[in-house]
């Protein structure tokens, strides 16, 4: 089969991104591309409508390339916990839990059975396949068990990109070095270098790209500019790569940012809005007083419950409601703003029943089953009726409590009652559903509710879904990155 493959000589050196340009350029160009990554590490998840789970990214390249998210498309995923251990997801399902040491025994042979049988999949279905490695595919302690970079682009045969960023300094020490600890087979593979991330002329890196391409023989293919769009990443740490921007929106709204913060990507679509600004909060800090505060989702419900409560937050939060302050709790988040969460199998380490915030009449139990499915459901509230599509992703199973004191004055906030709850204040809400801010009337319809409060003018519900703007900046990501780039070396 005909496949690319983008490997970066560190992480963060662009390679989701520069895949999903890759993905949209070739797809406008005539080509059927799947995007493919053999195995991910990531708690931004999506789920395709199978119900099987894959990293955020590989979704976003499956949307730049205009085709339907497969499991195919990243088959082995690991979800940190935090604990040096990791759930295992192999093509979309959760298989166990393993730590660090025991991966490599436990489960090579069934990764890479699972990535040998995804790509024979996507060959018979595609004209291309768009690979992206992972951090370094020249880290010499890991080599015999990565199941990534040039394992996957040697079984292919795959016309490979090694991708720099040259913001960090030392790029050409980063080529040179990577290359020369890649095996002749790996090197030969190599087709083009990609100098990703450039501020400033053209004309004064010249001489170093000759340089370059006389030291290895391989030639520079794309000087790509510092790109200001902000896309999905793959985990967490890009909160700390991320530059403030937009806090002093006309609503400023914080999210909790949590040690195993899951699916931050549902907070791009509140990103987008012009008129918000949102803040990333340590629970270490004061929360302040925005308009409305985010338990986002988290890998580890309990673990971070406990942090919450041991540095103040928990009661700051407490605090904050009380007050009438807007709380919206998701996935995790829901489950914490319970009244209780238990762990009778210690699957998230230590076995037992924790209290959470009391804030919804809400008692959770952590299960070994797993959730995962799409979900199309009809809104209660803000506004009645309106049409809402996202996806679950949960391991645990919550009560909603209908006796009792606590009980009084809540409402479903779907159909499904079982998805979601709001107090009769409109002041705190819970739910299940990732993906709720993807949908554009639904979103505005609860920040309208914030607007108000301040005395704000609404804005216009009638917009459309974030899928829609997600388009427009892949399609601009695109226009950009193709000015620069040059893929002939790579289709010939």
């Amino acid at each position: 089969m005909k496949s690319i493959m983008v490997v970066g000589t560190t992480s963060h050196a662009g390679k989701s991104l520069l895949c999903a340009a890759i993905c949209r350029i070739l797809s406008r160009r005539g080509w059927r591309v799947a995007p493919f990554k053999g195995q991910n590490m990531a708690n931004n998840a999506y789920v395709t409508a199978n119900g099987g789970e894959i990293g955020y990214a590989q979704a976003v390249q499956a949307w730049a390339a205009g085709v339907v998210p497969w499991v195919e498309m990243n088959p082995v995923l690991l979800k940190p916990q935090g604990d040096m251990t990791s759930q295992v997801i192999i093509k979309g399902k959760a298989v166990g839990k393993v730590s660090a040491t025991d991966y490599y025994e436990q489960y090579f042979d069934l990764g890479w059975r699972a990535i040998e049988e995804s790509l024979h999949n996507l060959g018979t279905e595609f004209d291309l396949i768009v690979c992206e490695g992972a951090g370094s595919p020249a880290e010499i302690n890991l080599k015999h068990r990565d199941l990534t970079n040039m394992r996957v682009a040697k079984h292919l045969n795959a016309m490979t990109l090694l991708v720099v960023d040259i913001e960090r300094g030392g790029a050409f020490a980063h080529v040179v070095g990577t290359l020369e600890l890649l095996e002749p087979d790996e090197r030969a593979l190599i087709k083009g270098i990609v100098i990703n991330k450039f501020r400033g002329q053209r004309s004064i890196l010249e001489p170093g790209i000759k340089w370059l391409e006389e030291r290895t023989g391989i030639p520079v293919v794309g000087v790509i500019p510092y790109l200001e769009q902000v896309f999905p990443a793959e985990d967490s740490l890009d909160l700390l790569e991320r530059k403030p921007r937009k806090f002093n929106g006309e609503l400023n709204i914080s999210v909790v940012k949590l040690p195993r913060i899951a699916n931050f990507t549902d907070f791009d679509p509140l990103e987008s809005e012009p008129t918000v600004g949102v803040k990333y909060v340590s629970p270490k800090h004061e929360l302040g007083h925005p308009d409305a505060v985010i338990l986002p989702g988290t890998k580890t419900t309990i673990p971070d419950l406990l942090l919450l409560q041991r540095t103040g937050m928990a009661e700051q939060i407490q605090n904050y409601a009380a007050a009438g302050g807007t709380v919206l709790g998701i996935c995790g988040g829901f489950q914490i703003l319970g009244q209780m969460i238990a762990d009778p199998e210690g699957i998230e380490g230590q076995a037992g029943r924790f209290g959470g915030l009391g804030l919804l009449p809400v008692k959770s139990v952590i299960t070994g089953q797993k959730i995962a499915r799409q979900r199309q459901v009809t809104s209660n509230f803000p506004q009645a009726g309106l049409p809402v599509h996202g996806f679950e992703i949960h391991q645990g199973r919550s009560r909603i409590e209908t006796q009792g004191p606590d009980a009084q004055g809540f409402e479903a906030l779907f159909d499904d009652v079982n998805l979601g709850l709001v107090d009769k204040c409109q002041s705190v809400w819970g739910t299940y559903l990732h993906g709720m801010f993807d949908n554009g009337p639904w979103r505005r319809a609860w920040l309208n509710r914030l607007r108000q409060q301040r005395g704000l003018k609404s804005l216009p519900t009638g917009v459309p879904n974030y899928r829609e703007q997600r388009e427009k900046l892949l399609d601009s990501l695109a226009v950009n990155v193709e000015r620069y780039l040059d893929l002939s070396v790579l289709l010939s």
